[in-house]
């Protein structure tokens, strides 16, 4: 589903939130949203604030000044980085995804496919890859039927040829869902071909906005350096367009990464 970005709702809007902690600013007058729609990724260095600025959006913690606007009703589908798994437990994916509210079989099988993982619903939950594991906690997410997806390093542990695909099952989820996601994540590379707006955070908001531009913002590069900086604009433009049959560039929706193209 296309829609145009003017039509675009925000579901979260954070208004110069600050937040205070033994002293130091931790959020500083942090201004960030997500729209129904569109993909956004949080991105910067360890202790830059990012965990927390989502313990905020999500209402988990008060901010000292600033607000939090939500649509009504919000219905949230949070992913964590981690989950530890105990192999002597015999939890299956089937009884996991059934943890705090049954659901029919379909519906299991629904959102497992959506996720490309209907063959694992009764592998024991210690038995999947870490890949698989991160599929499976994205559609246990996604039983709410969430306006807004939350995940939280969503990549981690997981090889580079799972992340591109993990990375095109979320925006097909979002076409699909019709939600807007918001990520948290240290992949810079695979980011930079996956979303549509990348925030980067250093206690307060160093630059935001499409990740081509991004890339070559001076604040990026001062936190990330010059050589990372390059290896992520290149990344960035070959994913910013899509090529006619000609092949003439021609611009993307929303920066999405082409079936073909460059």
């Amino acid at each position: 589903m296309i829609v145009p970005e003017g039509d675009l709702e925000s579901l979260v809007e954070a208004r110069n939130v600050t937040l205070r902690a033994g002293g130091r600013e931790i959020l500083d007058h942090v201004h960030v949203s997500v729209r129904r729609g569109e993909i956004v990724t949080l991105i910067g260095l360890n202790g830059a604030g990012k965990s927390t600025l989502i313990r905020v959006l999500l209402g988990l913690t008060a901010p000292d000044e600033g607000e939090v606007h939500r649509i009504p009703g919000l219905k949230i589908g949070y992913s964590p980085q981690h989950l530890q798994r105990d192999p002597a437990l015999p939890v299956s994916v089937r009884r996991f995804l059934n943890l705090g509210g049954h659901h029919d079989a379909s519906a299991l099988k629904q959102v497992l496919d959506d996720v490309g993982a209907a063959e694992i619903l009764d592998t024991p939950l210690s038995d999947i890859s870490g890949g698989e594991l991160h599929r499976v906690l994205l559609a246990r997410s996604l039983l709410r039927h969430p306006d807004l997806l939350v995940l939280d390093e969503p990549l981690a542990g997981v090889d580079v040829t799972s992340q591109s695909d993990l990375y095109r099952v979320i925006g097909d989820i979002r076409d699909r869902y019709h939600c807007g996601v918001l990520l948290v994540s240290h992949d810079l590379h695979v980011v930079m071909a996956a979303t549509d707006r990348v925030v980067c955070l250093n206690h307060h908001v160093c630059c935001s906005g499409h990740p081509h531009a991004i890339a070559s913002h001076p604040q990026f590069v001062s936190l990330f350096g010059k050589q990372v900086a390059e290896v992520v604009a290149l990344y960035a433009h070959s994913h910013d367009h899509a090529h006619d049959a000609e092949g003439n560039p021609v611009p993307l929706v929303r920066g999405r990464v082409p079936d073909a193209g460059c």
